[in-house]
Formats: structure tokens, sequence, C-alpha cells
């Protein structure tokens, strides 16, 4: 399908929805005169922008697809007592939303890599549960141990490489070394390391040790029989915050403007929650194979070597999209620039200790942090319990997989409905309303799950009545808790969390993203899987610990909006500073 065609029939379902209320003025190469009520018109390839200061709300269309529209439609193109008028059919309201051709130069592709990436994500993030889960004397005990001893340890050292990296080499090489070594441990581990499991874990040294020493020692020593999983688990995690939310993102945020991103950044992930739905069918299908094979045969491992060959296939895609964007949009981004001759700024190399500095003496920063902090604390707290759920239901790795499988196809769902609704909130509510979705979610959901966990003997009887047993409820409505609190992050919370970032100078976007994404995230995580730790280790079991594990949700909920509202205030302030410099430039 052509991009424009695809555009369009986004626009079918989003008409009426091409207005969005923001406080900044898109920038652009026309001049910028004022006429009326703040309208602002450019050269006839400009868009024309129509803003209402009593209203607060800005729309645009373009000129040239406004005319050819009206003609079409039989609409007719006058002047009204604002000085502008348009008045517009249904084809011109069409033409208003679909982006003109160097927007969807940049979009297209960027959605295209966006599909790859959670695609990969999907079916890591299903096979690490698999992996960790039902691995010899594991459980979901062992996530909270993983996410603080391993992966935190491995955030925190990736942070301090991919600063040096910064430093020292180009930004599109960077892109190259972070992604390719990724792909070339998910193809080994598939082909070497998980044919040769039994030889690599220590075994009988863990069961040694774990003879000596206190039955809730058993989750630590899982991880050190089953390290080769363990350590799968963590490039998995690593792809989502490094790929997806750092480099991803990134390159976003460089070559799109505030204006491109309010329209566009909810609709990005579209295509990445068809991704979703497809890779989710392809781990369903691909775990179901074991019915077709001969006795005898793993099972499991043949469904891995399918799994991890979509994976390098996907990832081949993303590098090649990768390459596009540098030889055809950000190579014309950097010869206009040096035709402006506009000054080249000085790269300030900053040791791993003084980005921490500058970052924390930042309160910008700081409320950003705690939003990216406060969902992976929310959102491990109750996942961790659900996932436990779940093991009892589906002990076997192939049934574990095939219900992820599902899982993850129900999330693109309903995450691609929650885009289209992302774009009317940002539209009608703005970037406050937007940023506190996630949380009410989280917290409503959350409580939810946990009240029924809590008062388990009361939901029996509703059980019956469905046909189900009370711990198969159990764990459909811990999945639709998952579903909709991770599709309110993908469709709001990301969008919000990266067009925070867009105000900032280069150097806060480099180094305060990366320790963000890479290190606020595990550390959001690390940060719930340690009140669990400490909740098993004095309550004795997690079942036992879910009563104190609701009020501490709640009170991370409430911190969350506090940081959410201080945050929208900052960015709306930023915007605004944005907006007066245009006159004076001008």
């Amino acid at each position: 399908m052509r991009p424009t065609a695809f555009f369009v029939m986004l626009s079918i379902l989003l008409a009426g929805t091409s207005s969005f209320q923001t406080s900044h003025l898109p920038r652009g190469p026309s001049s910028l005169h004022l006429v009326g009520k703040a309208t602002y018109i450019g050269r006839a390839s400009s868009p024309v922008i129509s803003y209402n200061r009593d209203q607060n709300k800005i729309s645009s269309s373009s000129l040239v697809q406004l005319a050819d529209a009206t003609s079409l439609d039989g609409g007719v193109l006058g002047d009204s007592d604002d000085g502008v008028t348009t008045k517009k059919g249904f084809f011109g309201r069409i033409g208003s939303i679909v982006p003109p051709a160097n927007e969807r130069q940049k979009l297209v592709p960027l959605a295209l890599m966006f599909f790859c990436i959670l695609f990969n994500y999907t079916i890591l993030r299903d096979t690490k549960d698999v992996l960790m889960i039902t691995a010899p004397k594991s459980g979901a005990e062992v996530i909270p141990f993983i996410k603080t001893y391993v992966n935190l340890p491995a955030a925190i050292g990736f942070t301090g490489i991919y600063a040096k990296m910064t430093d020292n080499m180009e930004l599109k090489n960077v892109f190259y070394a972070c992604v390719i070594p990724f792909l070339i441990f998910f193809a080994s581990f598939a082909l070497i390391i998980y044919p040769n499991r039994v030889m690599l874990h220590p075994h009988v040294l863990v069961d040694a040790l774990a003879a000596r020493l206190p039955v809730n020692f058993g989750a630590p020593l899982a991880i050190i029989r089953n390290w080769s999983f363990a350590v799968f688990y963590v490039m998995a995690e690593m792809w989502g915050s490094v790929v997806a939310s750092l480099l991803f993102w990134g390159l976003a945020n460089e070559i799109t403007t505030v204006d491109e991103a309010k329209k566009y950044y909810p609709l990005f992930g579209l295509g990445a929650n068809v991704a979703l739905i497809f890779s989710g069918q392809y781990v369903k299908y691909v775990s179901n194979m074991r019915a077709s094979l001969a006795p005898g045969v793993d099972a499991w491992a043949v469904s891995l070597n399918y799994l991890m060959g979509a994976v390098v296939a996907s990832g081949g895609v993303l590098l090649l999209t990768y390459k596009y964007i540098q030889d055809n949009i950000v190579s014309k981004m950097e010869s206009a620039a040096t035709l402006k001759k506009l000054p080249a700024k000085k790269k300030e190399k900053m040791t791993l200790k003084e980005s921490a500095k500058f970052l924390l003496s930042s309160s910008y920063i700081r409320n950003l942090a705690m939003l990216v902090i406060s969902y992976g604390m929310c959102i491990n707290i109750v996942e961790v319990s659900w996932k436990a759920k779940l093991k009892q239901a589906f002990p076997d790795p192939n049934s574990y997989s095939a219900f992820m499988g599902n899982f993850s196809s129900a999330t693109g769902i309903v995450t691609f409905i929650m885009m289209l609704l992302g774009r009317t909130i940002f539209a009608k509510f703005g970037w406050r309303a937007a940023a506190l979705v996630t949380p009410t979610m989280i917290g409503v959901t959350g409580l939810a799950f946990f009240a029924t966990n809590i008062f388990s003997g009361a939901m029996a009887p509703v059980a019956a009545c469905v046909g189900m047993t009370p711990l198969m409820l159990a764990v459909i409505l811990g999945a639709a808790q998952n579903i909709l609190s991770k599709s309110s992050k993908y469709s709001l919370f990301d969008p919000c969390k990266e067009m925070a970032y867009i105000p900032l100078d280069k150097e806060s976007k480099t180094k305060g993203k990366a320790a963000i994404d890479v290190v606020g995230n595990p550390l959001g995580k690390s940060g719930g899987a340690l009140i669990q730790q400490v909740l098993i280790f004095g309550v004795g079991s997690l079942a036992a610990a879910t009563p104190y594990l609701a009020v501490i949700l709640a009170g991370l909920v409430y911190v969350w909006f506090r940081s959410a509202n201080s945050l929208a205030t900052q960015f709306n302030d930023a915007m605004t500073k944005d907006d007066d410099a245009l006159p004076a430039a001008a």
C-alpha cells in the first residue's frame, strides 16, 4: 500500500481531529504574518495556520490541498470576519489531515522502524518469560531478583559505554554498534547456547549450595542455575530500553519538530501495534508446532529457532530502513544546515559522574525521570504477581508461550484503538491530561487485580458462574490489567515522554535521554523488585505480600501524579518561551 493511501485510510478514521490544542506554533521556512486573530500564512506550499488565542487551539491545512479539495467537493474559499475563511468539504478535511510529501518521507520509514522494533520486542518479551519462569527450579519469584541484581547493573554499565560511544563515534555508527550485537546474541542463543544448556548450566553446584542455604535463597540460586536464560532475559529487556526508547526515539526527535510530533507521535504506534498483533500470532503459531513434531524432538528448541530467526530477519529490515533515513533524510537536513551556515556546536565530553550531576541539577529532567521510574515500579509490582498465577495455569513452556502470543495480539488490538483515541485526547485536552491517563489506568486496574487476589474466597462463586476456576479467573483479570496498562503506555505515555525531550538542548537530550531511558526504566523495575524481595523475605511468599503491594501501588501512583503535573507546567512554559521567541527572531 502506498503511503498516501495509508494516511487517507487513517484520515477517514480520524476525520474531525485535525485541530489540536497546543501552545507551540510550528516552525518552518516560511515567514509568519499576523492577520486578524493571530492567523499565520506563509507561501502557498506551506501550511495555513489559524490560531485562536482565546481558545488556545491551532489547526492547519495545506493551502494547495485545501484549494484542490474545495474545488473537488464544491466548497468555497473566501474571506471571513477574522481575515481568513476556509469552508472545507469532506475531501478538504481529509486533505488537511494527510501529511505533506516532505513529512511522509520521514514518517513512513520511522513507522516501519518502530514496527520492526516492537515486532522483535514482543517476541523477545514473551520468550524471556517462558525461559526464566518455566526453567528448572525457577518461577515468577525469580523476576524481582534478576531485575535488581542482573538487569540494573547491565543497564548502568551500558549507559557508561553509550556515553563513550556518543563522544567518540558518529551517531549513525552508534546505532549500528548497538543493534548488531543484539542480533548476533539472539541468533547465537538459539543455535549454540540453548542446545548446550545442560552442559553450560551448573545444576550440581547449585544443588549443593541449595542444600546448605535457607529455602528463601531459591530464587537467587535459580538465576545462577539458569544463567544463560538470565542473560537472555536481560538482553531482551535491554532491547526495549536501548533500541526502542533510546535509539529510535532519539532519531525521531532529531528529524521531527514539535508540531510534527504532536500530530504524528501518537500515530507512530499504529503500525507498531499491528506488529504486536502479527508477532503475537506468530508466537502462538510457532508454539503450537509441537503437535506436528515427531516424538522425542525438543519442541521448545524448534520453536526457539523459528522465533529467533524472525527476530534476526526483522532486525535486518530495521538496519536497512535506518540506512535509508540516513542517506535520504538526515544527509539532506545536514546539507540544508550547511547552506544556512548554522554554527556547529562543540561537543563537550562528560564523564558518567558529571552526567549524573548534570541531570540531578535539572528539575525538568528529574520530573521526567520520575515518570519513567514510577511506571517501571508500578507495572513490575502488578506484573510479577500475575505471572506467578500464569505459571500455575500453564506450566508447560509451549502452552505458556501460546497464551502469551494471544496476550500480545490482544495488547496490539487494544493499543491500536487507544492510538486513535490518543490523537483526540492530545487535541482536546492537551499534554497534561494525556500524561495522566496511564497512571490512572494502572492505579485503577492494578488495585482491582490485587482485590481479586486478596478476596479470592468471595470470587469463587463468580468464577463458577462464568465457567472458570478461580485460578483462571485471576489469570484473565491480570491479563486484562496488563493489556489496558500497556496500551495506555504505548499510546499516550511514550508520546508524552518523547515530546517532553524536544524543548531541551542537544546535550540534555543526548545525555539525559540515555540516563532516563536506559537507567531510569530498569531502576524503576528494580525498585519494584526490591520491594517484592523485602516482602517475600518478610512475610514468606509473594501471595502473602499482596495486601502490602496494593498499598505501595497506591502510594506510587500518587507520586506519579504529582511529577506529571509538575512536568506539564514546565513543558507548557518551555513551549510558551519558544512562541515568544518567534517574533523576536523575525
